[in-house]
C-alpha cells in the first residue's frame, strides 16, 4: 500500500467544521463519526478529525472494562471523511448527496484506539471514474498509523434514491 505524508499534495487547503460536515453527510449522532475536516485539497485528499471520548455509546459494550473503538467504526470514520470530500467537490449545498460504501480492501488494524485519542483520518484519492471513487486511507493517533484500508464508494444524487 502507498503511504501518505503530510502536505504531499500542493494547492489550497479547505476546512469543514461540524456544521459543514453535517451539510455534506446525511449521518447524525450517534453515527456521525467525523468532528471536523481539514487540509481538503480539491477532490484529491483530506484529513478528518474524530475526538474519541468515553461517552461514545459503543464503549458501553466494547469493552466495559477496557474500552476500545471498534475497527469497523474506524473504517466508517475514514469512509465518512472520503464521502464528505466527494460531496464537497461535487458542490453540494443544502441537500447532501448520498455516498454508498462499495468495498473495503487491504484493511489492517495496527493499534487499539481508546478514549482520549484523537483520530486523524487521512484519505487520498486513488482514482475516480464517473460516480465511483477509490481512496487509500490511514487512521492515525499521535502520527502513528492505527488502521489503514482502501475503500470504494459511489456518489448518488438523492433524487435518484428509491426509499
Amino acid at each position: 500500500m502507498q503511504k501518505l505524508t503530510e502536505g504531499e499534495v500542493p494547492g489550497e487547503l479547505g476546512t469543514a467544521d461540524v456544521a459543514r460536515v453535517m451539510q455534506l453527510l446525511p449521518h447524525r449522532y450517534p453515527f456521525l463519526l467525523v468532528d471536523r475536516i481539514r487540509d481538503m485539497v480539491r477532490d484529491e485528499s483530506a484529513v478528518g478529525l474524530k475526538n474519541v471520548t468515553i461517552n461514545e455509546p459503543f464503549f458501553q459494550g466494547h469493552f466495559p472494562k477496557y474500552p476500545v473503538m471498534p475497527g469497523v467504526l474506524i473504517i466508517e470514520a475514514l469512509a465518512q471523511t472520503a464521502g464528505a470530500l466527494c460531496v464537497h467537490h461535487a458542490g453540494a449545498t443544502n441537500i447532501p448527496h448520498i455516498v454508498y460504501f462499495m468495498g473495503i480492501d487491504k484493511a489492517k488494524f495496527r493499534k487499539p484506539v481508546v478514549p482520549g485519542d484523537q483520530l486523524h483520518l487521512h484519505v487520498k484519492k486513488v482514482r475516480s471514474r464517473g460516480p465511483v471513487w477509490r481512496f487509500y486511507c490511514e487512521a492515525r493517533v499521535n502520527d502513528q498509523v492505527v488502521a489503514e484500508a482502501e475503500i470504494s464508494a459511489m456518489i448518488v444524487d438523492p433524487e435518484h434514491v428509491k426509499a
